[in-house]
C-alpha cells in the first residue's frame, strides 16, 4: 500500500477496527490482506465498498456482528456460528472474508451440513467464492455500462429458449419442441416395423416432409440458442447441446449419402453406417430433460454422485473377478470329465456372476456341481449387499436434487404468475 496513513481503519457495517500496515500485510483474512498490495484507489475499491482517503478508512458493507465472531477466530483460532443468525448467511460472510467451511469447529461444520441438507440447497464453495468475488465487479459494470435495448432483447431470447418456465412464450416454445420430439420418435419407431416399407411406398412424401420439418425445427432452435448464448465456448461444451448436435447431424449425413449413392433402396439398406446414424436420432429423447423435472433430477443426481457410482462399479468389478475365477475353477477346472462347458473360461463365468449379483438370472447358464451352487448362493447374497451399500447415498442425493429443482421451478412459476398479472 503506497498511499494513506500508517494506521488503517476497517469500517465493517459501522464497527471500526484500527490496524497498522504491518498487521494488514499479514492479516489472516485474505480480503483484508489484499489491501496491502493495492497501489491505487481503483484497486482498493475492487476489494472494499468505499474508501475515505483523508481518514484512510476502508468501508465494507457487511454484517458487523458476523465480523466480530470472525475476528474472534483471528485472535483465538476458533470459529463458531453467531447465535440467532442463519448458518448459510454466516457461511456467506466467511466466504467473503476468505474463510472456508474447514475453518469452522467440528460441531458447527455438522450444523452447516445439516442446514444445507434441510433446505435442499447445494452450492459449492467455488460457486460461492466466484459469486462473492465478482459481485463488486458486476455492480461496477452495471453502474458504468447500463444495459442497452439490444442486450435486454438477447437476454430475453436466451431465457425464452433456455428456461421453459421463465415466461409464457417459453412454455409455448417448449411445448412445441416436445411435440416435435414425440413426432420424430413415432416416425423412428414406425420405420422399424415389418410393414413399414410397404406403407412407405404410399406415404413416402408425407414421411419425408414430417421428418424434414422436425429436423428443421431442431436445427433452427439450436442455431438460435447458440446465437443468443452468453458464452459460445460454454454452450458448445454443455452435454445437452452436444447431444442435440449428435441427434441433428445424422439426418444431414443421411441426406448427403442418399444424394451421393442415389435412391437405390437396396444400397441404402445395406449401408451399416446409414442405419447407425439413423438410430442415433433416439438421442432426441434426452432433449426432454430441458422440459421435465424428473429427467433433470436424474442428470443432476448422476453428476453429484459420480463418486458413489464409481465406488459401486469398483465393488461389482472386484466381486465379479473373485466369483468368476472361483466359478470357473469349481465348474470346469477341477473335474474335466464332468466339467460344465458354460464355465470354460473366466470371461464366460463373468456373465453368470453379473446376472447373479444383480438377481436377474436369465437361466442360460447355471452351476451343476454342489460347490458351484453354494458359490452361486453366496454370489447372489453378496451382490444384494454390495449393491445396497451405496444406494442409500444415491437415494439421499436424488431426494435432495428433486427438492432443489422443485423449489427452483416453483420460484419460476411465481415469477411467471407475477409477469402474467402485470
Amino acid at each position: 500500500m503506497k498511499f494513506g496513513k500508517n494506521i488503517c481503519i476497517l469500517n465493517v457495517g459501522g464497527t471500526k477496527y484500527a490496524f497498522t500496515r504491518e498487521v494488514i500485510k499479514d492479516f489472516p483474512l485474505r480480503r483484508v490482506s489484499r489491501l496491502h498490495s493495492c497501489s491505487s484507489e481503483k484497486e482498493v475499491l475492487e476489494v472494499c465498498d468505499d474508501y475515505d482517503r483523508e481518514r484512510n478508512e476502508f468501508f465494507f458493507d457487511r454484517h458487523s456482528e458476523a465480523f466480530v465472531f470472525i475476528m474472534l477466530y483471528v485472535r483465538s483460532g476458533k470459529l463458531r456460528f453467531v447465535p440467532q443468525m442463519c448458518e448459510l448467511s454466516f457461511y456467506n460472510e466467511m466466504i467473503y472474508w476468505g474463510l472456508e467451511s474447514s475453518h469452522l469447529e467440528f460441531c458447527c461444520q455438522r450444523r452447516l451440513e445439516e442446514r444445507m441438507s434441510d433446505t435442499y440447497t447445494y452450492v459449492s464453495e467455488e460457486d460461492i467464492k466466484a459469486e462473492v468475488e465478482s459481485r463488486s465487479e458486476e455492480d461496477q459494470v452495471t453502474r458504468l455500462a447500463p444495459e442497452t435495448g439490444n442486450a435486454r432483447w438477447l437476454e430475453r431470447m436466451r431465457r425464452t429458449f433456455e428456461e421453459p418456465a421463465s415466461s409464457i412464450a417459453a412454455q409455448i416454445l417448449a411445448s412445441v419442441s416436445v411435440i416435435f420430439v414425440i413426432m420424430s420418435m413415432v416416425i423412428l419407431c414406425a420405420s422399424t416395423l415389418p410393414d413399414w416399407d410397404t406403407a412407405k411406398n404410399n406415404t413416402v412424401e408425407e414421411h419425408r416432409i414430417i421428418e424434414a420439418v422436425c429436423i428443421g425445427w431442431f436445427t433452427a432452435e439450436c442455431i438460435v440458442r447458440f446465437i443468443v448464448s452468453r458464452d459460445k465456448c460454454e454452450f458448445v461444451r454443455r452435454p445437452l447441446n452436444i447431444i442435440d448436435l449428435l441427434a441433428i447431424t445424422p439426418y444431414y449425413v443421411s441426406v448427403a449419402m442418399t444424394a451421393l449413392t442415389g435412391e437405390n433402396p437396396q444400397l441404402q439398406r445395406a449401408g451399416v453406417t446409414l442405419r447407425v446414424l439413423r438410430m442415433m436420432r433416439v438421442f432426441w429423447l434426452i432433449k426432454l430433460a430441458r422440459h421435465f423435472l424428473g429427467l433433470q433430477t436424474l442428470g443432476l443426481t448422476l453428476r453429484r454422485c459420480y463418486r458413489e457410482m464409481v465406488m459401486l462399479l469398483v465393488f461389482v468389478c472386484v466381486a465379479m473377478a473373485i466369483f468368476s475365477a472361483l466359478a470357473q475353477l469349481l465348474e470346469h477346472g477341477l473335474d474335466l470329465e464332468t466339467s460344465n462347458e458354460d464355465y470354460a473360461s473366466i470371461p464366460a463365468a463373468c456373465w453368470w456372476v453379473i446376472i447373479s449379483m444383480t438377481t436377474v438370472g436369465y437361466g442360460d447358464m447355471y452351476p451343476i456341481t454342489i460347490p458351484g451352487r453354494v458359490l452361486g448362493g453366496v454370489c447372489v447374497v453378496s451382490g444384494i449387499v454390495l449393491l445396497a451399500l451405496p444406494i442409500t447415498f444415491i437415494y439421499h442425493s436424488f431426494v435432495q436434487c428433486y427438492q432443489e429443482l422443485k423449489f427452483r421451478s416453483a420460484r419460476c412459476v411465481r415469477s411467471l404468475s407475477s409477469e402474467f398479472l402485470n
